[in-house]
């Protein structure tokens, strides 16, 4: 509950219009736009849920982005289908902008994933390709314009267990290939996320937040807030970065009944950014 009480702290503190305590030193708040930072869905937390059950949780919490997961639509779908899933989203008011994680373990598939991000229309492709398919990553990336994050999975991950990993890996090609961080992902594998955001800010294209109850290997994700990771300092180095892409709850307890998590994980995200913006009211 670190993290939580931090916040709660921070608030007192930006009630009497000092910078927000709560990060790893002091924040200004000064220059913090309350709507700087895109709340989204990352697709795997809709694991067991039909679409429209989603699309029923997402207007509920009112989340309107999503990075939709290819059990909604497999990558071999036909194109008919895709428009038809995605015209659905957009129907009920939310948008897909990107799709995976997409695992790319040969060169067809790295072919595919970008057939599939054409036909629905996304820029983003969050993505897991072997190291060594990398150069024809950033050939299909120099020919369409669409972008790619490398989602680092952890320490269980051979391929990108950390960030620092994905930058290593990427840092030499097309500045259209960088990063998916995944912050509980992060700091299990001995990551601050914080310093992620802000040694390599303009490569990260996309968010997975969640929290730990510790931080070690084996910890697992909690609700975003209950935990102890350093989220205001999070949402504060994004800021400063100018960071422009979206923040996803990836929410990955009680699968079968996740509204509840995603509904809390929502309100605490809007809560830190409400305060970090408008430290007075």
């Amino acid at each position: 509950m670190a993290s939580r009480r931090k916040f709660i702290q921070g608030v007192g503190v930006g009630m009497m219009g000092l910078p927000v305590v709560g990060v790893r030193g002091l924040v200004s708040t000064a220059a913090l736009p309350l709507d700087s930072l895109q709340l989204g869905i990352a697709g795997y937390t809709f694991l067991h849920v039909p679409v429209d059950g989603a699309i029923a949780m997402m207007k509920r919490v009112g989340v309107t982005n999503l990075s939709i997961k290819d059990f909604y639509l497999p990558l071999d779908s036909p194109a008919d289908t895709i428009h038809a899933v995605s015209a659905k989203f957009r129907d009920a008011g939310i948008r897909i902008y990107a799709a995976g994680v997409i695992y790319m373990k040969t060169a067809a598939e790295v072919d595919r994933a970008f057939d599939y991000a054409k036909v629905l229309g996304v820029g983003l492709i969050i993505a897991a390709p072997n190291p060594d398919l990398l150069p024809n990553v950033e050939q299909k990336v120099k020919a369409t314009g669409i972008r790619v994050a490398i989602h680092n999975h952890g320490p269980e991950d051979k391929l990108y267990p950390s960030p620092v990993d994905v930058y290593d890996h990427v840092k030499g090609l097309d500045e259209r290939i960088g990063l998916c961080l995944d912050i509980g992902h992060a700091a299990r594998a001995g990551a601050d996320p914080v310093k992620v955001v802000n040694d390599y800010g303009s490569r990260i294209f996309d968010l997975h937040i969640k929290d730990l109850a510790v931080i070690s290997k084996e910890a697992k994700p909690i609700e975003l807030g209950r935990g102890v990771l350093d989220i205001p300092g999070l949402l504060a180095a994004l800021v400063k970065i100018r960071y422009a892409g979206v923040c996803s709850i990836e929410h990955e307890m009680d699968m079968n009944d996740s509204l509840p998590g995603i509904a809390e994980s929502a309100g605490f995200f809007r809560g830190v950014v409400r305060t970090l913006g408008n430290p007075r009211s």
